[in-house]
């Protein structure tokens, strides 16, 4: 199975994501909300720096609770600000 590549809309998203849970983690250390969330520090850092911009949704979940953020917070901030038009 051959991945398709990100669009330049799913690249943005994920910049906006890493960019909400860097301030979500405010003062916490990178490796304390990682290992909280259950994941691996460098996989947080690779959503963060938007290196894995469509991380699993159990992550973003997990990432969610580890931060005590509701889990809208961080969909918001992975849509677009403006809505996408559908074809007709």
């Amino acid at each position: 199975m051959v991945r398709q590549p990100l669009t330049a809309e799913q690249i943005a998203a994920g910049q906006r994501l890493g960019t909400a849970l860097r301030t979500a983690r405010a003062g916490r250390s990178l490796t304390e909300v990682a290992l909280s969330a259950g994941i691996s520090p460098e996989t947080l850092r690779k959503i963060e720096t938007g290196r894995l911009p469509a991380p699993a949704f159990g992550i973003v979940v997990c990432l969610s609770q580890a931060l005590n953020i509701p889990l809208t917070t961080l969909a918001d901030a992975w849509l677009p600000q403006t809505p996408i038009r559908q074809a007709s």
